[in-house]
């Protein structure tokens, strides 16, 4: 099956099989969804969002965060992965924002990486939730699932990247991101995926049943 065809086949399964993907963060604003998901790097969404609510509750605002002590935002993350490095990044990035940005989260994909602790995997994630830009963020299930259906060769989260944007539509790019995510999550596992429950068995490169 040529690529073209794999990607046509495998976004109409989506397009009809989940016509609803959404994110697993729980969110109030883009400011809340900046802070979720740079905690979620090297984290789970479930651990997340049992943390966020009191976050949310203490910095509504990123006036609140940016007056933050580090040792008051450490202890209410430190049961997440890499509390310290992630505690320094919050309190600058609201300061950042308050300092550059008026309080408001920018929608630029290179504005957003300006923010300290924000990579181009969160600014593409805030990019497409918040504001639906036409991005594709690439995290290791979107990088895994990729590569096992055949939509992509590549060996790094860019090359990927590249692959996914040249060939969905821009207008399919933003519910394609959270399509993988979910099928990578619960379904192409990276142990013992459920390969015979999978929808996608038919298009996929790497299924020999």
């Amino acid at each position: 099956m040529r690529k073209k065809e794999r990607f046509e086949k495998i976004v109409e399964w989506f397009r009809v099989n989940r016509p609803v993907a959404e994110p697993e963060l729980v969110f109030d604003s883009p400011f809340h969804l900046l802070i979720a998901v740079m905690l979620s790097a090297q984290c789970t969404d479930k651990r997340v969002n049992m943390h966020t609510p009191a976050l949310f509750l203490r910095f509504p605002e990123p006036e609140d965060l940016a007056a933050a002590s580090f040792d008051e935002v450490y202890n209410m993350i430190k049961s997440i992965s890499y509390p310290n490095s992630k505690a320094e990044h919050l309190i600058a990035m609201a300061r950042m924002l308050v300092a550059e940005y008026g309080s408001k989260v920018p929608d630029d994909i290179d504005e957003l990486q300006r923010l300290p602790g924000v990579g181009r995997k969160t600014a593409n994630v805030v990019a497409s939730v918040i504001y639906d830009k036409p991005v594709i963020a690439v995290d290791t299930h979107v990088f895994r699932v990729s590569r096992r259906l055949g939509l992509s060769e590549g060996t790094t989260v860019e090359a990927v990247e590249k692959d996914l944007t040249a060939n969905i539509a821009p207008q399919d790019r933003p519910i394609a991101h959270h399509w993988l995510i979910l099928h990578g999550r619960y379904t192409c596992t990276a142990r013992n995926p459920k390969c015979a429950q999978c929808g996608l068995s038919p298009f996929c490169k790497e299924y020999k049943g």
